[in-house]
């Protein structure tokens, strides 16, 4: 497979077309037996950290217009 010539069809298909061919592929990757590589102990930690957190604070989040100014502050 050529993946240039996959990738330009790819494009000249419309949002909701391409949008359509994303989740079907992304479908066909969860269904696959070990789609998803095992977490390292450091990761799994980070993940506890995390759902800790939020647990403990559910209304300490950032809405995504924030999290989209701080990173245009920051470039």
């Amino acid at each position: 497979m050529d993946i240039t010539v996959t990738l330009n069809q790819i494009t000249s298909l419309d949002i909701e077309d391409r949008i359509r061919l994303v989740q079907a592929i992304w479908d066909s990757i969860a269904a696959e037996e070990q789609a998803y590589p095992d977490l390292t102990e450091v990761e799994k930690q980070e993940l506890d950290h995390r759902i800790t957190a939020y647990e403990t604070n559910p209304d300490d989040v950032m809405t995504w217009e924030d999290i989209k100014a701080s990173i245009k502050r920051k470039s």
